[in-house]
């Protein structure tokens, strides 16, 4: 199966290329830009093309939302001329004002804000206008690397002893980029072997949790594989915020459609933040000891 992947550098396309790398059974196109033209795609030849979220649409400026969506426009009419199965992950924040109950895949999101409605519009196009399509819905992605990363920004910032400031009351599932990777090549394999089973998805994390208690286990968790390495880190702290004053607002996603389609568990968030956080200290290395770095 060969894959064309958008938007180079996004942590999601990079677990994808670990993923790939495991496998002889996938090929992977990775392109810079966000758009693909139609001649591209006739010379490439891909099964599929793959478009990453964009993430955090509501925590950033109106026009690159905007763009976003037309890069997604321009390339469902490339897909369409070609014939080309198109998958497109989107932000779970495109729920704006939350569920009190876990949210299905039928729930079409209705945000207020003007920008996301647009990015509502693209995925009413695909839906009606391309059969072969995948919309999945993600929960907040974090990964160690890669644009959008998280995970990676929030060790980095807690080693260089700065403030975290995260939300105490948004409730959602953190979302490991390296299980979104894993179930999307197993979506796509079935579906190439026949499935029918295209449409919209969610993928989540298990165990709904606000950014702030996230953001604080990360922080124990480091402080604890640094502490046993002997070191003694000055991690930054983290500060609760808090945007809604009556009640949390909870954006968690209903996971179970992806499960009975194709068989893809949830993974838990805490068990990926772990495997991730053993990755950052074997990769980072013995800490130069600084008696012996200054005789």
């Amino acid at each position: 199966m060969k894959l064309l992947i958008l938007d180079a550098g996004h942590c999601l396309n990079l677990a994808l290329a670990r993923v790939a790398h495991q496998r002889s059974d996938t090929e992977l196109i990775i392109e810079p830009g966000l758009s693909v033209s139609a001649e591209k795609l006739r010379e490439l030849a891909p099964d599929a093309v793959i478009i990453p979220p964009l993430s955090g649409p509501m925590d950033i400026e109106p026009a690159a939302v905007i763009a976003h969506g037309e890069g997604v426009d321009d390339c469902l009419a490339a897909c369409q001329e070609t014939a080309t199965p198109l998958v497109w992950c989107v932000s779970d924040q495109l729920y704006q004002d939350g569920f009190d109950a876990p949210i299905d895949e039928h729930v079409i999101p209705a945000p207020r804000d003007e920008s996301l409605r647009r990015l509502i519009a693209i995925g009413d196009r695909i839906r009606s206008g391309h059969p072969h399509h995948l919309i999945v819905r993600l929960g907040p992605l974090f990964a160690l690397e890669g644009s959008h990363a998280w995970l990676g920004g929030l060790i980095d910032s807690l080693m260089a002893g700065d403030p975290v400031r995260a939300a105490q009351d948004v409730i959602f599932c953190p979302t490991s980029a390296d299980a979104v990777a894993m179930a999307l090549v197993g979506m796509l394999h079935q579906l190439a072997c026949g499935s029918q089973a295209w449409g919209a998805y969610h993928l989540a994390g298990t165990e709904p949790v606000s950014a702030y208690t996230f953001a604080s286990m990360v922080r124990t968790q480091l402080a604890t594989r640094l502490e046993g390495l002997g070191e003694r880190p000055s991690l930054g702290e983290v500060k609760p915020l808090k945007h809604h004053h009556d009640q949390p607002l909870r954006r968690v996603l209903n996971c179970r459609r992806v499960l009975e389609a194709f068989g893809v568990h949830q993974r838990p968030w805490r068990l990926e933040v772990g495997r991730m956080l053993d990755e950052w200290v074997q990769a980072r290395g013995p800490v130069p000891d600084e008696g012996n770095a200054q005789s």
